[in-house]
């Protein structure tokens, strides 16, 4: 972005270096890291609220344009739509079943798992005393 060279660094180190001082150079970056994060951190969040807002504004026009075209679809089939609308479902097509006549799901089984074999033990020499 900024396309800043090895040289223009290596100058910049040594005027920091000329101009700070050695022993407060440390200091230095590191407020210089402090205040470079917390611009980091506003400009992503003002730049996650504009994407935000753009990602609204674009939902909306979606959602004029579909409320538009359903208007036109049904204006077109106002028959077919009005049955629709009273059998609650496609000619044809099966009927959804309450959720109290839905099929429960059974937990799957759990995999059984083999005992390993285990060395035999030698028995340990008795300790002479």
């Amino acid at each position: 972005m900024f396309d800043i060279g090895w040289d223009e660094m290596l100058f910049t180190a040594i005027i920091a270096i000329v101009v700070i001082g050695p022993k407060d150079l440390p200091r230095a970056l590191r407020l210089a890291g402090q205040w470079i994060g917390k611009v980091r951190r506003v400009s992503g969040h003002f730049r996650a609220g504009v994407e935000n807002m753009i990602r609204e504004a674009e939902i909306e026009e979606m959602e004029t344009k579909w409320r538009e075209q359903n208007a036109a679809i049904m204006r077109e089939h106002p028959i077919a739509s009005a049955e629709m609308a009273l059998d609650g479902a496609h000619a044809g097509a099966e009927p959804i079943p309450p959720v109290s006549e839905a099929p429960v799901m059974q937990p799957l089984a759990k995999p059984v798992r083999k005992p390993r074999a285990r060395k035999p033990q030698s028995p340990k020499p008795a300790a002479d005393a």
